[in-house]
């Protein structure tokens, strides 16, 4: 049987099973740890880096991702840490739309991050995608932290549809070939749109109605149609 590990996260003894990661030995002892791209239910990747945590070397390490080691000891909320963290979600509403996002709006708020820091700086532009009857892509509100993509793969639903196109500053989520969600293997069961943190994929029908449009309207638009039946 692997020895439990002992370290101390803000001076708090904690003791963990062997391959906790940071992230769930600081919950584990009532230590919340902000984060954006992390989800309970689906594979951590360090994306966001908003976790990052203080162990005592030169770096910082992103907790979701790296495991509690033996003896380290960990600050959650050192002045770097929280310096850290407020350029990044500077960083993120200089080129993000984030005016749907409550919980990053909320970090901003604690972290008391400046959003006029870095105006003038490009910000990412992509088209809205309003190409099915059931939600809206609209990647000008996208972070970028994979959810909707592992949630689609591997994670949960196996389908594929959603990949990453682009590279560096230009890269969004896409399609295979660019196409349209009806020509991909997208079998619209609605789990991206679910762990998506900014708005960035919303329900067609919470959209219209936000634009004012009726009920019946919005049956009429969204319902799934039947295809005849030939002679």
């Amino acid at each position: 049987m692997t020895k439990p590990i002992t370290l101390t996260i803000d001076g708090q003894k904690v003791t963990v099973p062997a391959g906790t990661t940071i992230y769930d030995a600081a919950k584990a002892a009532g230590i919340e740890i902000p984060v954006i791209c992390y989800h309970p239910h689906l594979s951590a990747n360090g994306l966001c880096r908003l976790c990052s945590v203080d162990v005592g070397g030169r770096v910082q390490a992103a907790a979701c991702v790296t495991a509690a080691a033996e003896g380290v000891a960990v600050k959650t909320q050192s002045d770097d840490v929280r310096r850290g963290r407020r350029t990044i979600l500077e960083m993120l509403a200089s080129t993000v739309n984030l005016v749907e996002a409550p919980e990053i709006l909320a970090y901003m708020e604690e972290y008391g991050a400046d959003t006029s820091r870095f105006d003038g700086g490009e910000k990412r532009t992509a088209s809205v995608y309003d190409d099915n009857p059931f939600y809206l892509r609209d990647y000008n509100q996208c972070i970028n932290c994979w959810r909707c993509v592992q949630v689609c793969a591997e994670d949960a639903q196996y389908a594929f549809a959603l990949s990453f196109d682009g590279r560096g500053f230009h890269t969004q989520i896409g399609t295979f070939m660019g196409d349209g969600m009806t020509d991909t293997t997208c079998v619209f069961c609605g789990q991206c749109v679910g762990v998506c943190p900014t708005g960035a994929l919303k329900p067609k029908r919470q959209a219209m109605l936000e634009q004012g449009v009726s009920p019946d309207e919005i049956f009429q638009q969204t319902r799934r149609k039947r295809k005849k039946k030939r002679g």
